[in-house]
């Protein structure tokens, strides 16, 4: 395999994996609009503390 084809099966996979991630949010908060599945999922990749610092807006999501 060329490393433009493993290049190109690598970005799939993570296409793929952030494609469930979000129907996982989707399905747990099935009233949340875009921008906050977006906050969420930073929240899930990246932490609460660099999402929140990052996205100021995100941090009504941590309480409660």
């Amino acid at each position: 395999m060329t490393p433009d084809e493993k290049f190109a099966q690598v970005g799939a996979a993570t296409a793929a994996v952030r494609e469930l991630a979000m129907a996982g949010l989707r399905a747990r908060h099935p009233s949340a609009g875009e921008r906050e599945l977006f906050l969420r999922y930073a929240i899930l990749t990246i932490g609460l503390d660099a999402a929140t610092r990052i996205y100021p807006d995100a941090l009504p999501l941590t309480r409660g």
